[in-house]
């Protein structure tokens, strides 16, 4: 997963929001996570998107483009391309600039591989 910022306090002074890109390679997953007291907004541009979600990730939606997703905080979830050949193309935006994201204990529906976040704070992910 590639994360760009376009919109966070180190390139415009923003206080309580980050706002950016993000590539997902095609079949990627991540483990259980929610991002703490923060609030989430995906839209996606490219390609079909796949959330779970709840306390035992029992729902699912898919997404594509021009559509939006809302992540309420500490609501455990799980993202996915559920494309196995696009790389699914997101701008992302969060109710803070830090970087939150708790990973929980929960047994994913949908096993995650290895997950590299790549932007400047983590460059080799």
């Amino acid at each position: 997963m590639d994360r760009k910022a376009a919109i966070n306090f180190a390139r415009v002074g923003a206080q309580k929001l980050w706002a950016g890109t993000v590539h997902i390679h095609p079949d990627a997953k991540t483990g259980a996570h929610h991002h703490g007291p923060l609030e989430s907004v995906i839209y996606v541009v490219k390609g079909n998107a796949r959330m779970r979600w709840g306390n035992a990730l029992e729902f699912t939606a898919e997404a594509g483009p021009g559509d939006f997703i809302y992540v309420p905080p500490f609501v455990p979830h799980q993202e996915i391309n559920a494309s196995p050949t696009e790389t699914l193309e997101c701008v992302l935006v969060r109710s803070d600039g830090q970087a939150v994201a708790v990973n929980l204990d929960i047994e994913p529906v949908e096993k995650p591989e290895a997950v590299r976040w790549i932007d400047p704070t983590h460059p080799e992910g």
